[in-house]
C-alpha cells in the first residue's frame, strides 16, 4: 500500500504594491514612522496650503494686491482687522489678507524659476566638470567655490542691482529675484553632481559602456546623469525654503518687487517696521507668519525626505520582528542611493 506523498508548498508569487503607493510623496509617507511621519505630514500640509494659496489666489483674495479702494471709496489706512478687512490694512491702504495671499503666488513663481534654472545649469556644469575633469574642472571648481564662499544674500543683492537696475515691474522683478537666487544655488547642485560624477565614472557599468563604443555624451546622459541626480529632489525642497528667505530678504532691504507690480512678503515687512512701534501689529505679524510657516513646511518635507533616504534612519523606531518569524529576503538592488 503506497503512502500519500507529502504536500509540496506552492511557490509564492511576488506581489507588487499598487502604483499609487509607489509615487514619490506617498511612498515616503508609507515608509515613515513615528516622529518622522508626523514631521513629514505636517510639512506636506503646510506646503500644500502654500501651493493652494498660490494657485487659487484670484479666487481666495477679496481684493487685488495693489487695490486701495472699491465702490465705497478708498480703504482706510492702518485699519485694524474687521469684517471687511479680515487682517486689517497697511499704511498704504492695502488689504493685508489679500497681500499675503497674492504673495504666495509671487513666491512660488520665484521658486519655480530660480530652482529650475539652478538645477539645469548646476547639473549640466557638474556632469561636465566631474566626468571630463582636466583644466575645465579646475576652473569651474574655483568659480563655484568663490561664489559659494560669499554670503548668499549679499550675492543676491548685487545680482538684483545688476539685473533690475532699480526697476521692478511684475516679471522684471520676479526674473531679477529668481536669477539672483539662481546664481547662489548653482554651486550647490554643481558640487553634489560633480562629486557623484567623479565616483560613477569609475564604476564597472560606465567602463562597459565605453568599451562597447558609447560616446562621451551618451555615457554622461544615459548612465552618469541618471545615477548622479537621485539626491536632487532632496536639495530642491531645502533650496525652495532658502529661496523664500532670500526673496524676503531682498524685499525687506528694498531690492525686491514694488507693491504696485506684485505682492511680496519681505516688502510688506519692511513697511511694517514703523507700525510696530505704534502698536499696529497686524501689518507685520501676518506676512511674517506666512514666511515662517511656508519655510517651516518646506524644511520639514526636505529634512524628512533626507532622513528617509538613509536606510539606518528610515528603520529607526520600527518594531523588530518577533523571534521565529520569517523575514522577507532583501532585494538585490537594496537601498542604493
Amino acid at each position: 500500500m503506497s503512502t500519500p506523498s507529502s504536500a509540496q508548498p506552492l511557490p509564492q508569487i511576488e506581489r507588487r504594491d499598487p502604483l499609487w503607493t509607489r509615487l514619490p510623496i506617498v511612498a515616503q509617507v508609507r515608509t515613515s514612522v513615528g516622529v518622522q511621519r508626523a514631521m513629514l505630514v505636517a510639512g506636506l500640509v503646510l506646503t500644500g496650503i502654500f501651493v493652494l494659496l498660490a494657485i487659487f489666489a484670484p479666487l481666495i483674495a477679496p481684493f487685488g494686491f495693489s487695490q486701495i479702494g472699491d465702490a465705497d471709496g478708498n480703504f482706510p489706512t492702518q485699519d485694524p482687522p474687521g469684517a471687511k478687512h479680515l487682517w486689517g490694512t497697511t499704511v498704504g491702504g492695502f488689504d493685508v489678507f489679500s497681500r499675503v495671499v497674492w504673495g504666495a503666488q509671487t513666491a512660488i513663481l520665484v521658486i519655480f524659476v530660480a530652482v529650475i534654472l539652478s538645477i539645469f545649469i548646476g547639473v549640466a556644469l557638474g556632469l561636465v566638470s566631474g566626468y571630463l575633469g582636466g583644466w575645465l574642472d579646475r576652473i569651474l571648481v574655483v568659480i563655484a567655490d568663490a561664489v559659494y564662499a560669499f554670503p548668499s544674500l549679499l550675492v543676491a543683492i548685487v545680482m538684483s542691482i545688476v539685473i533690475s537696475h532699480g526697476q521692478s515691474n511684475l516679471w522684471g522683478g520676479i526674473l531679477a529675484a529668481a536669477i539672483s537666487i539662481t546664481v547662489v544655488f548653482i554651486p550647490q547642485y554643481f558640487r553634489v553632481v560633480r562629486a557623484e560624477a567623479i565616483r560613477l565614472k569609475a564604476e564597472p557599468f560606465v567602463e562597459s559602456a565605453k568599451v562597447i563604443g558609447a560616446s562621451t555624451w551618451r555615457v554622461m546622459g544615459r548612465h552618469i546623469f541618471r545615477n548622479a541626480t537621485r539626491s536632487i529632489p532632496l536639495i530642491f525642497t531645502l533650496n525652495a525654503s532658502e529661496a523664500i528667505l532670500t526673496l524676503a530678504g531682498l524685499g525687506f532691504l528694498g531690492f525686491g518687487i514694488e507693491p504696485t507690480s506684485a505682492a511680496e512678503w519681505g516688502f510688506d515687512l519692511n513697511k511694517a517696521l514703523s507700525d510696530a512701534t505704534a502698536g499696529i501689529w497686524w501689518t507685520g505679524v501676518f506676512p511674517g507668519l506666512a514666511i515662517v510657516l511656508t519655510v517651516l513646511g518646506l524644511t520639514l518635507v526636505g529634512e524628512s525626505m533626507n532622513d528617509l533616504a538613509d536606510a539606518r534612519i528610515r528603520t529607526r523606531g520600527k518594531k523588530s520582528a518577533p523571534k521565529g518569524a520569517a523575514t522577507a529576503p532583501a532585494s538585490p538592488e537594496g537601498d542604493a542611493a
